[in-house]
């Protein structure tokens, strides 16, 4: 399964923006057990933006970053103590603009199973994993319907233990199912099926 994730990130042509927005990376770190798992993360409830939060491991660029993946390694060692030795890049998925005007680069990486991760309890309440197959039931509780300029968005929300999985970082993971996995998923339409709970328009980006 792993092997053919690879091959088709590696094929997949990605959406880029436009570089003169603020940039950011993540890291969807996939853990290669028997049943491999996904890395993600809660931020910490007394954050003034995006506090109590699930997330992937990232973060803005800074200056001594060679490029964006390296943003995405060092944000993931800085949040989860991720060695970036350990994590061998998989792909890259399509840039996506967040509600604050940010242009942010989701990477897939594979690590191994048996690191000692920890979360930075300055930036992180906690890390968990999921496993791959759940995500690819699509086990989502209901879809958000955002509308954002011209476009209507069917983004899945997931509820994993007490966990929430929704917006921006479950817009990530349609794309890994869709291209990764060659799941029938989208964000260009509703599923059948299920519940539509529609969501107001993210404020225009600061100038």
């Amino acid at each position: 399964m792993l092997e053919t994730l690879r091959e088709r990130l590696q094929a997949h042509r990605p959406r880029q923006l436009r570089a003169d927005m603020p940039r950011a990376a993540v890291l969807l770190a996939i853990v290669e057990r028997h049943e491999p798992t996904l890395v993600l993360t809660r931020r910490a409830g007394h954050l003034a933006q995006h506090g109590g939060q699930v997330a992937f491991p990232g973060g803005k660029v800074e200056p001594e970053d060679a490029d964006l993946w390296a943003t995405a390694l060092r944000e993931a060692h800085e949040e989860i103590a991720l060695p970036p030795a350990h994590v061998a890049l998989l792909g890259r998925l399509s840039d996506v603009t967040s509600r604050h005007g940010i242009c942010v680069t989701p990477f897939v990486g594979l690590i191994p199973p048996g690191l000692p991760l920890r979360p930075d309890h300055n930036e992180l309440d906690t890390i968990f994993e999921v496993p791959l197959a759940w995500f690819l039931e699509d086990r989502r509780s209901h879809t958000d319907v955002i509308r954002h300029g011209e476009y209507t968005y069917y983004v899945p929300s997931y509820a994993y233990a007490n966990h929430v999985i929704w917006g921006l970082s479950a817009m990530m993971l349609v794309e890994l199912l869709a291209v990764g996995f060659a799941r029938p998923i989208s964000l260009d339409r509703a599923p059948l099926g299920s519940p539509l709970r529609h969501l107001p328009a993210p404020p225009p980006p600061r100038p």
